[in-house]
């Protein structure tokens, strides 16, 4: 019973991941914010949703796949987001700058 609610609990953390990254994937203003909500909705929903699908299927090959699934996502997202950041970067694409108002006393 502990197992299913803790499986239950991870897929939801996930499943809140994936919809906030995807939320500011639409929401952010440049590429590069982008990308940060891009590879934290890879690496945290993806990886809760994964440990969470594990815990349900209980010890198994299926569970044991699963867990090298998110180690493989935990070292090839970060990796992957860094690439398209430079690769953004020297094709000229500049971050965006916001202004500072001036504060008047």
């Amino acid at each position: 019973m502990v197992q299913i609610i803790m499986a239950q609990i991870a897929i939801g953390c996930g499943l809140f991941f994936i919809v906030v990254g995807a939320v500011g994937v639409l929401r952010m203003p440049d590429v590069y914010t982008r990308l940060h909500a891009a590879g934290m909705t890879d690496t945290m929903g993806a990886g809760f949703l994964l440990i969470g699908l594990a815990l349900n299927e209980g010890l198994t090959l299926i569970a044991v796949r699963l867990i090298l699934i998110w180690i493989f996502l935990l070292f090839t997202s970060p990796v992957s987001t860094h690439a398209l950041a430079r690769a953004a970067l020297h094709a000229g694409i500049q971050p965006l700058q916001i202004e500072k108002k001036e504060v008047r006393s």
